[in-house]
């Protein structure tokens, strides 16, 4: 066991395979103490196992490390609560949580179904703010502790997934919510938007360019959990790894504005908006001919 985490307790969330299983393995090789959830379902639904969370504990523990399981359903305020009691009940603490736990329901907008949505938000946006909510109550009284939230670059918007969208989207302005409403705690909050090879990834319509493993991913979330990252007061941030590269995504921020005397009319906007304040161009769009394109022939296209 490495020594980068050492002393920490840390819950993450989806750790049954995927980057959830990479991250919790890597945290306790990093010599943290882990709670292992997994609510064992598959993407597409089904009934929940514990053996799956249990199966990673094993792998921990024979490798010298410690280890619980949880197989909860974190989509509940039940569940995310639990993922934390088990924390301080086994071990004392808990220094970080990582929220990796997800599901797919693809559909396009107008015949997605409410349960369709629902379930995705569920288990997404909601599943990241009953962990942050229980943890955050813990850490704001411990005076430290990390909370790591899982988005996607697909935040930028989906043909066919907009639940999906719509959740990675909420869960990066919890993220800045936590950060800004923890700062003074000393808690951290930030997100991830991996680009990895995963169960999730194979089903991309497009081959993809920059694409790494879930142990690039792991390594990134560790780095969060660390004191290092503390110490540069790393909080607020979106970052993407994928392969050899990691970035930041921008903070939201006003691009041009425009001024009228004496108010708006639909008449002055038409006449105003286009050519002053204008668009900002939404790179998704750029892809969509090319995704079409590859879906009529059967190819993925690179993108």
């Amino acid at each position: 066991m490495g020594n980068f985490l050492a002393g920490k307790v840390v819950a993450v969330t989806g750790a049954g395979r995927g980057i959830g299983r990479a991250v919790a393995l890597a945290a306790a090789a990093a010599g943290a103490r882990v709670v292992v959830n997994d609510y064992g379902v598959s993407i597409g639904g089904g009934e929940p196992t514990s053996e799956i969370a249990s199966a990673v504990v094993k792998e921990i523990v024979a490798a010298g490390g410690e280890a619980v399981a949880v197989a909860d359903d974190i989509s509940t305020m039940a569940g995310g609560q639990r993922l934390v009691d088990v924390a301080l009940a086994e071990y004392g603490r808990i220094d970080g949580v990582v929220c990796v736990a997800g599901i797919l329901r693809e559909r396009m907008l107008f015949n997605m179904s409410e349960e369709e949505w629902d379930q995705v938000v569920a288990t997404h946006l909601k599943g990241t703010f009953t962990v942050f909510r229980a943890a955050s109550a813990v850490m704001r009284k411990q005076g430290a502790g990390t909370l790591i939230g899982f988005t996607s670059g697909n935040h930028q918007g989906s043909v066919a997934q907009a639940n999906y969208s719509a959740a990675k989207g909420g869960i990066i302005s919890l993220v800045r919510s936590a950060a800004l409403g923890l700062n003074k705690y000393g808690v951290t909050a930030n997100a991830v938007a991996p680009v990895a090879r995963t169960r999730m990834s194979a089903n991309v319509p497009m081959e993809l360019k920059e694409i790494g493993e879930p142990e690039d991913v792991a390594a990134l979330v560790v780095y969060l959990l660390s004191d290092r990252a503390r110490e540069e007061r790393i909080t607020g941030q979106v970052y993407t790894i994928a392969g050899p590269k990691i970035a930041v995504w921008a903070q939201p921020r006003e691009l041009r504005a425009g001024y009228a005397e004496g108010g708006w009319s639909p008449e002055k906007i038409a006449d105003f908006l286009p050519g002053t304040v204008g668009v900002d161009p939404m790179p998704m769009l750029a892809r969509l001919e090319e995704i079409a394109r590859a879906a009529a022939s059967g190819d993925r296209p690179n993108v």
